[in-house]
């Protein structure tokens, strides 16, 4: 589904990207993680748009996305959910997730969409009418996570989804996401909290310094003593 071809990129002359490459199949959920600063939200920035590479190639369903715009990116069936979730605060639950459905793709499946969603997080449809703002902080990021939704996308990425999250919420972020994986959505996922995300995964990638050092399966990643030590403090 996504293929990433020896994407490189910088800011300004600092180059931060060196020649990643990696794929997201279909259904699966595709976990990267790494250091601070290693890159990792650079390379979704330039997956979605917001950042142009200096080099390579990025095709997702057999187009080729490197150099569009976040808006054709988004359009193509890419959502991003990023750090923090980023709602709309001042906006209610139903409006944040109607601004979801901003893309040609979902404006006529709005009602259907929302359903789903609700289906998934009841919670939501409680909150319907109330103030983002007003939420806690698992209940706006189960927001961000469902307005992502709304676009119906094909691929979802998700930046660092349990940052700043207390444990118990860290706890149901990642049962959102499991929820979402079970529907069959193609899943990349950022994420400092290796011990939870690779319980998701069905392949891992480690970058560092901007370079792709492994990739590979669960139990690979797992079984691998560099990473062990360094990653997962056994």
């Amino acid at each position: 589904m996504l293929t990433i071809e020896k994407i490189s990129a910088s800011y300004g002359q600092i180059r931060i990207l060196h020649d990643i490459s990696m794929e997201v199949l279909k259904g699966e959920t595709a976990v990267l993680v790494g250091p601070n600063g290693a890159g990792k939200t650079t390379l979704l920035k330039v997956i979605s748009g917001a950042l142009r590479p200096n080099s390579g190639m990025i095709l997702f369903d057999n187009q080729r996305i490197d150099g569009k715009a976040s808006h054709e990116v988004a359009e193509m069936g890419i959502s991003l959910v990023p750090e923090g979730g980023r709602i709309f605060p001042e906006f209610t639950v139903f409006e944040n997730l109607r601004v979801g459905s901003y893309c040609q793709r979902a404006r006529n499946r709005l009602r259907e969409n929302i359903d789903e969603v609700f289906g998934l997080f009841p919670i939501l449809e409680n909150r319907r009418s109330q103030v983002a703002g007003s939420l806690s902080g698992g209940e706006r990021q189960m927001l961000a996570i469902a307005r992502s939704l709304m676009s119906q996308p094909k691929l979802i990425m998700f930046d660092e989804p349990s940052s700043g999250l207390a444990p118990k919420i860290v706890v149901d972020v990642f049962e959102f996401i499991k929820k979402i994986k079970e529907r069959g959505y193609s899943i990349l996922l950022v994420e400092q909290n290796v011990k939870k995300s690779i319980q998701l995964t069905d392949h891992t990638h480690l970058i560092e310094s901007g370079r792709l050092q492994f990739v590979g399966s669960r139990e690979d990643f797992i079984r691998n003593p560099q990473i062990k030590k360094a990653y997962l403090g056994i």
